[in-house]
C-alpha cells in the first residue's frame, strides 16, 4: 500500500514518503452467496508487514510537504523536481508499479512525475510528462498544490495558469501485461482543456510510455479518456475523478472514478457515483508529440473536445454503489453516516488469479480506499492529532471475483 503525504492538517506535513507492505489472508464468500451472520467483513485479514522509506537520489529522505514555489534545478538524466522549503524531494505518492528486480515506478501529484526507485527505496530516475500537463504559473513551473502551511502564502496564482490542476495529479498508473508499456493517467483535465471546472473537466489523458528502458521512459502514444458525467444531489453537472486503473492490455485498462464530499469521515452521506470501468483505446486518436502535448495548444477548451481527437471509449463494469452487493457484507451506501458507509476515496486496485484450473480467466480484484488518515488516535511527525469532528475511518478492501477472457495471454 501506498500512502501519499500524510495527514492534512492546515497544510501538509513533513510525512516521509513510503511504501507500506501488507500480508493479506483472504477468506471469499462465493459468488451470490451470503457470508455468516457475524463474519460479514472478516473474509479479509490484512497486517502491516514492513515499510519501506523513500529517498532522493542523494539518499536524503523525501516529504510530503507542499513544494510552493520551491524547484530543484535539473541534473544529469534528473528534471526538475518539485522541492520544499526544507530542500527535500516533495512528493505526493498515487500509484505503484512493482518490477521484477525489485525496483518500482510510483507516480505523484505535485509534478506530476513518474518516479523509479530501487528496491531499498532510493531515486534512481524521474520522467517528466508533455509539457502540457506540467504546472505553469507566470510562464515557469510551478509545483504548489495550495496546501501552505501556518503563515505560508497561497501560490500566486491560486491555481496553474496550465497543465495538471492542484491535487489532480498522475493518480493512475499500470504495467501492461506483457511488461513492455506503462500507462498512467491523470486524474482529470489539464487547466487549459476544462480542468479549471468540476462541470468541464472529463477529457482527461492517458499517457503511455514504452518501458523497454526502465531508466529513461519514452512517451509512445497519448489518448485522451472522457470522464463520466453525472448529476449530483442539486442537479449540477460534475465529472467522476479518475482513482485508478489496472491495465488489461496494451490497448485496455481498468479505470477507477468516483465523486468527492460524500462517506463517512465526511459531510456527505450519500455517494452518486463510484464505477469501475472498461477503457478501450484502440479506437481513439494517437497525440503523442502532437501540438496537444504543448501547453499553448488546448485540445478540449472549457471542456469541448477539439473536433481532430476521437477519445478512448469508456464502458460501466462494476458499480461499487450496489446496494445489494454491498448489503451482504453488512456495508451501505448512504444514511446512516457509520462505520459500515463506505468512505469517501476508493483509489486502489489490484488483480489476482483465483488459482483455480477451472476457473483460469477468474480473478479477484482488489480495491481499497484512501483514509486520508482520518483516525481519533494519529501520531505523525512526532506528534500526535485526532481528526476533525470524530472522524475515524478504517483503511478497508473490497473484494470482487472478476471473468476477464484471455487477460493472462494479453
Amino acid at each position: 500500500l501506498l500512502p501519499d503525504r500524510g495527514y492534512n492538517v492546515v497544510g501538509t506535513t513533513d510525512y516521509r514518503a513510503r511504501l507500506n507492505t501488507v500480508s493479506i489472508e483472504l477468506a471469499p464468500t462465493p459468488p451470490g452467496a451470503a457470508p455468516a451472520a457475524g463474519q460479514e467483513q472478516s473474509g479479509v485479514n490484512a497486517t502491516l508487514a514492513d515499510t519501506l522509506l523513500l529517498t532522493d537520489d542523494k539518499g536524503v529522505d523525501a516529504t510530503g510537504l507542499d513544494p510552493l514555489n520551491g524547484v530543484r534545478p535539473a541534473a544529469g538524466d534528473m528534471p526538475i523536481l518539485p522541492q520544499a522549503d526544507n530542500g527535500k524531494l516533495a512528493l505526493d505518492d498515487e500509484a505503484i508499479v512493482r518490477l521484477p528486480d525489485g525496483s518500482m515506478f510510483i507516480s505523484d501529484e505535485y509534478g506530476p512525475n513518474i518516479y523509479r526507485f530501487s528496491a531499498e527505496g532510493r531515486l534512481m530516475s524521474a520522467t517528466q510528462p508533455p509539457a502540457a500537463l506540467v504546472p505553469m504559473r507566470h510562464g515557469k513551473p510551478n509545483f504548489a498544490s495550495d496546501n501552505p502551511g501556518p503563515g505560508a502564502a497561497e501560490p500566486d496564482p491560486k491555481d496553474p495558469e496550465t497543465g495538471r490542476q492542484n491535487n489532480q495529479g498522475l493518480e493512475g498508473m499500470s504495467l501492461t501485461p506483457d511488461g513492455k508499456f506503462l500507462i498512467a493517467v491523470l486524474q482529470s483535465a489539464p487547466r487549459q482543456d476544462g480542468g479549471d471546472s468540476g462541470s468541464t473537466r472529463q477529457n482527461t489523458r492517458a499517457l503511455v510510455y514504452d518501458a523497454s528502458d526502465l531508466a529513461h521512459l519514452k512517451l509512445a502514444h497519448e489518448y485522451v479518456v472522457p470522464l463520466p458525467v453525472f448529476k449530483d444531489a442539486k442537479g449540477k453537472t460534475k465529472v467522476a475523478a479518475q482513482s485508478e486503473i489496472v491495465a488489461l492490455s496494451n490497448t485496455s485498462f481498468l479505470m477507477l472514478t468516483r465523486d468527492s464530499g460524500n462517506g463517512q469521515g465526511v459531510k456527505g452521506e450519500e455517494s452518486l457515483y463510484r464505477k469501475i470501468n472498461i477503457v478501450d483505446l484502440s479506437g481513439a486518436t494517437d497525440i503523442a508529440g502532437g501540438p496537444f502535448d504543448a501547453a499553448d495548444k488546448p485540445l478540449a477548451p472549457k471542456g469541448v473536445l477539439d473536433a481532430s481527437v476521437a477519445p478512448a471509449k469508456v464502458t460501466p463494469f462494476i458499480d461499487i454503489n450496489d446496494r445489494a452487493q454491498l448489503g451482504r457484507f453488512g456495508l451501505h451506501n448512504g444514511k446512516p453516516n457509520d462505520k459500515d458507509n463506505l468512505s469517501e476515496k476508493w483509489e486502489a486496485m489490484s488483480l489476482v488469479s483465483v488459482l483455480d484450473p477451472k476457473l483460469p480467466d477468474d480473478y479477484f480484484l482488489f480495491v481499497a480506499n484512501d483514509n486520508d488518515f482520518l483516525t481519533q488516535d494519529g501520531f505523525q511527525v512526532g506528534a500526535p492529532y485526532k481528526a476533525e469532528d470524530g472522524a475515524d475511518v478504517d483503511t478497508m478492501f473490497l473484494v470482487y471475483q472478476v471473468t476477464l477472457p484471455n487477460l493472462a495471454t494479453n
